[in-house]
């Protein structure tokens, strides 16, 4: 019976926004992302990656949508080589709980999304995969952060309002 991985995504753009996915260990980088774009109604054929990351979201391995011409079998050990989606699965990067990915949407921004292993399980031949399981908030811009500005947690908010603030050029500090 094949493994299930279920996967939890959040954004640092909108604290409401939660994605559970549920989705075959053997499903490529490639499919995860269309589906992923599915749901979120992207356009799958802009650029992404998808690193491996460390525990602290550090960007490990890179996995391109575009094939650089480095194959698995070749360099996926080696962090320094991007791979194309389409040569990987989830399992081969994928091996234990709490492993991480990111998923960079905007290249030239860096947006991501945060993707955490929460669970691998078997299969239920009644169900059928790949599958949202959970789904709250909506999904940031894929072309343009400023329009989630609406969605900003309340620290944010109040920092805006500092943004601005480079104090008073006309402050005399002598009596």
């Amino acid at each position: 019976m094949s493994m299930i991985f279920s996967f939890r995504m959040l954004s640092d753009e909108d604290d409401n926004f939660i994605r559970d996915y549920e989705v075959p260990y053997d499903m490529t980088l490639k499919d995860f992302h269309r589906f992923i774009c599915e749901d979120l109604q992207y356009d799958f054929k802009e650029m992404a990656s998808f690193f491996k990351s460390d525990k602290s979201w550090q960007k490990l391995k890179e996995f391109t949508l575009i094939d650089m011409g480095v194959h698995p079998q070749d360099d996926l050990e080696d962090d320094l080589l991007p791979v194309a989606m389409e040569e990987v699965v989830l399992g081969q990067i994928i091996r234990e709980e709490h492993d991480r990915l990111l998923l960079v949407y905007d290249l030239f921004e860096d947006r991501a999304f945060f993707l955490e292993l929460m669970a691998a399980k078997k299969m239920n031949p009644d169900m059928e995969y790949p599958r949202v399981v959970f789904a709250n908030g909506e999904a940031p811009d894929q072309f343009d952060a400023e329009k989630n500005t609406e969605n900003k947690s309340i620290f944010e908010e109040a920092m805006d309002d500092w943004g601005g603030y480079e104090g008073d050029d006309n402050y005399d500090d002598e009596y």
